[in-house]
Formats: structure tokens, sequence, C-alpha cells
């Protein structure tokens, strides 16, 4: 009862007129910075913060949480639309989004799947938040190292999931994605890794571009090969698409199939978002890997609902997750969490277990924001989706000239240098190559996220144990998770035996019948 009492509070801080229009403006700019690749909520945020020097803590806090939550949202928007991944974290909504909204022929309900998901992740991650954040964080800071790598672990097995009904191909691209992370400085010894020589790659290969290049400007290649295919593609889209927002309303029976995906996503994208390290993105790629466990209309990666909203709300609710170890412990989960830390000390706050005694109308204030900005960027990005749509029935000849230059800028202000423009050509030769190949990218994209932070956390936890592998089975939580971690290997394989019994049993059938047929005609 306390909780709804001090959330009471919390809103009485929220609802003060510049509060709320500190959490509007902050929704409507976090919308931009979203829907433009290479931004992300981190460069949005710490352009901000000085603007927010002057505030008052609560409003410019609401500013900034309201722009990196709504940053989510914003994030789905290019890549439903354009193949290209607003942030990170949406570069798996990437994979049935724009599916969805082209081969389906539904831009309309893949955006408002988006989203309603995002919504509900988004709500779920707050109303945890707000019962169980302080419990919650510290739950989060009893993970090390060797329970961060047990975590790390059961999310790679995830990777099996991703790889489609070609196994073989989907471990050659995980090995390269595996072998892409590795490049660069080693973040413990410091030594240069697979660096040929070359002062560029000492940093290793940037993420941003990486990923902008593999899935948007592949897509780019691809429109110019199938120029005039597209064209008439979207010329049928103009005509077809209704550009209102009643058009792209969901059936009840679309919203029956993402509402459970959207809760699973959204309670564990959480507890992601809570760990260490862990973000926004890891978040949404187990999200998305979670609901390949599961039954969905349509296969997932052609444009199935089930994938875009296991994939919303899980990077929505990792960003509602984040504030809990930022505001009770003082620990941020992601760096956008780290330049909100640097803003609270610049505010004059101290972040940790006392900040909620000392300072319960900013704690409360900001919690109560969440909600209020989670309803105002729902509200603005379902009134934006006509517009949205119009960019379907723009012809393919400007569209390429418009992407290409999006991805060019996108790239390049992720690393201020034609570096990034460089990694991002490279990778979309490549991508497209991948897919005309028939090689899925998921699964390398998955590996170039989760094998650093694997690397890093299990090398901590061998430092710790003097290189003994004790560590992971005599801590109790790593100890269960560990037994998961095996038992889904195990489960995989027993689930795959029986399949593979029938299809040795079927080829013997047709052997047999083969030679039976033959007999008589030698005869």
């Amino acid at each position: 009862m306390d909780n709804f009492r001090l959330l009471g509070q919390g809103f009485l801080v929220a609802l003060t007129p510049q509060n709320i229009g500190a959490a509007l403006l902050g929704a409507v700019l976090g919308l931009i910075v979203g829907a433009m690749p290479g931004i992300g909520s981190l460069a949005g945020v710490a352009l901000l913060l000085p603007l927010t020097y002057k505030f008052n803590p609560a409003t410019a806090i609401i500013m900034l949480g309201a722009l990196y939550y709504s940053n989510m949202y914003g994030g789905s928007f290019s890549a439903i639309l354009l193949n290209i991944p607003g942030d990170s974290p949406a570069v798996t909504t990437t994979l049935d989004g724009y599916p969805m909204a082209t081969k389906r022929k539904r831009p309309g309900q893949a955006l408002m799947t988006a989203n309603m998901a995002s919504f509900i992740g988004g709500t779920i991650g707050i109303l945890i938040l707000t019962f169980t954040g302080p419990g919650l964080a510290k739950l989060g800071i009893k993970f090390g190292p060797s329970e961060m790598t047990a975590v790390l672990l059961i999310a790679m097995t995830s990777i099996s999931w991703l790889v489609g009904e070609n196994p073989i191909k989907g471990l050659v691209i995980t090995a390269f994605g595996i072998l892409a992370a590795c490049i660069g400085m080693d973040t413990l010894s410091g030594a240069p890794r697979y660096d040929f020589g070359s002062m560029h790659l000492l940093g290793g290969i940037p993420f941003t571009p990486f990923v902008i290049g593999t899935v948007g400007f592949a897509q780019v290649i691809k429109l110019a090969n199938d120029r005039q295919k597209d064209d008439k593609e979207r010329s049928e889209n103009a005509v077809r698409t209704k550009l209102s927002i009643r058009g792209a309303l969901l059936t009840a029976h679309d919203f029956k199939r993402l509402l459970p995906p959207a809760i699973r996503s959204g309670l564990m994208g959480t507890f992601v978002g809570v760990l260490p390290g862990a973000g926004a993105t890891t978040g949404s790629f187990m999200g998305y890997a979670m609901q390949k466990k599961f039954k969905s209309e349509e296969p997932m990666g052609t444009g199935a609902i089930e994938g875009i909203a296991a994939s919303e709300a899980a990077n929505n609710a990792a960003a509602a997750g984040a504030f809990a170890p930022l505001l009770a412990l003082g620990i941020p989960g992601s760096g956008t969490g780290a330049v909100l830390l640097g803003g609270l000390m610049m505010w004059g706050l101290q972040p940790g277990p006392l900040l909620f005694q000392n300072d319960p109308d900013f704690c409360w204030g900001l919690i109560a924001s969440l909600f209020l900005s989670n309803l105002l960027t729902l509200a603005i990005a379902v009134a934006v989706i006509p517009f949205l749509l119009k960019i379907l029935s723009v012809p393919t000849k400007y569209m390429i000239p418009i992407i290409t230059v999006v991805c060019v800028v996108g790239a390049y202000s992720t690393s201020n240098s034609m570096y990034g423009v460089v990694v991002m050509f490279l990778s979309g030769i490549f991508g497209y190559l991948l897919d005309k190949n028939g090689f899925p990218s998921a699964p390398m994209l998955l590996a170039f996220v989760l094998s650093p932070l694997l690397e890093n956390n299990m090398r901590k936890a061998f430092i710790l144990s003097s290189g003994s592998v004790s560590i992971f089975f005599t801590r109790p939580i790593t100890l269960v998770l560990m037994v998961i971690f095996f038992g889904l290997i195990i489960a995989s394989l027993i689930k795959q035996m029986p399949s593979k019994r029938l299809t040795a049993s079927a080829k013997k059938g047709i052997a047999g019948d083969d030679a039976a047929s033959v007999k008589p005609s030698q005869q």
C-alpha cells in the first residue's frame, strides 16, 4: 500500500504543467531520434544533457527519461518501413516488420503491432519497477561475472532457434559473427587482436555501421537489382494502402496473437534490463529468440506479428527495467544509463539505497512520469502512422538515394569519420551476398552482440576463481542457471533424435521401394 501512496505522490509531481511539457518534448524527440539510424538513445540523451543543467532535477530527468523510453518506439519506424533499424534494439524488429509491411501488404498493422507491443512491454516493465524496483535491483547486483556468464550462455543457445532450416549455414554465419566481434583491443589485457596492422581495426568493428550495412544498405542493393518489380509493387501499395489510422487498426485476432509474446517478452525484458551491461539490445534479441520456442501463426521471419511483438515488448521493458539499478543502487545498466547517472550527479543527487528515502518526490515523480511518457508516446506514434505509410508509395528511383543517404549519415554519425561509412558499405555488400545465398543474418548479429559480453564475463569469472571451473557450480544462482543451460542443450538433442530416426527409416523405405521396382525390370 505504501507503494500506491508514494506513486500517487509521484503523479502529483509528474502532472505539473512543466513536467507534462517536458515529458511531451522528450517523447517527440525520442521518436525522432529513434527513427533516425545511427543516433540512438545514448547520443540523444548525451546531446540534451547539458541543456538540462538549469532545469529542476525532476523536470530534467523526466524529459531525458521520456526521450530514452520513446526512443525504443521510434526505432521500429525505419525498421518496418525501410528495413533499417533506427537503433540497435530494433534489429530483430526488421526480421518480421519489413516482410509484414511489404510482402504481406500490412504496413499499418505492422506499425500498430510495434506500438501496442511497446506499450504493453513498457507498462509491464514500469509496473515491476514500481512494486519491486529496489528488490529487483538488489537481485541484479548479485549477478557477478559467473552469473552473467551463465545467463549469456543460455542466450547463446538461442542462436540455434534463429538459424532456420539450414543449421550448417546458421552455424557458419554465427562463427563469423563471433570472429568479427573479436577484432580490436582485448578489453582485459589491452593486446590488439586481428587488427591486420590497421589503426582503425584497433577499435573493432563499430556495431551501428555494421548493422546499418548488413540490414539497411543490403536492402538498397536489393532494391537496385529488383527495381522494375519493386516499382510495380509500390504503385500497387500506393493504391491499396489506406493512409489512415482506421486502416492501420488491428483486428481482435491480431491483438490476440500479439498479447502472449508481448507479455512474455515484457517480463523477461524487464529482468534483462536490470542486469548490468545487458541493455535493451540483448533484451530484444532474447525476446525474439524466446518467441521461436512458441508457436506462431506464420513462420518467424516472414512477417509474423508474434516476432514484432516479442522484439518491441522486450526492448521497451528492458529500458524501464534499467531504471531499477540506476536509482536504487547507482549502477547503470547501459551506456544511456551511465549518461543519466552523470546527470543525476550533476544535479546534486546521489543514486543509491538512500535516494528513495532522501528524495522520494524525485524518484516517484520519475516513475510516475514513465507511465505518462508511455501514454504520450503511444498516442503520438499512432497519430503519425498515416504520414509514415506514405513512405511506401515513394518510387524506388527516389527511395534508393534517400535510403543510401540515411545509411551514410547514420554510419558517419556514430564514428565521426569515414571509417564507419566504409564499414557500412562493406557490410552492406556482405549482407546482400548473405541474403542472395540463403544465409540468415540474425545469428551473426546476435553472436556479434553477445560474444564480447560473454568473453569478458567468463574471463573475469576465471580470474576470480584462479582458473577453476568450480565457480560456475558452487554459487547458487550460477548453479541454477547452468542447470537450465545444460537442460536446454539436452532437450534440443532429445528433440532432434526422433526426427533423425524417422528420416533415416524413411530413406531406407524409399531405397527398399526403389530396389523392389528395379528387380523385376532387371529380370
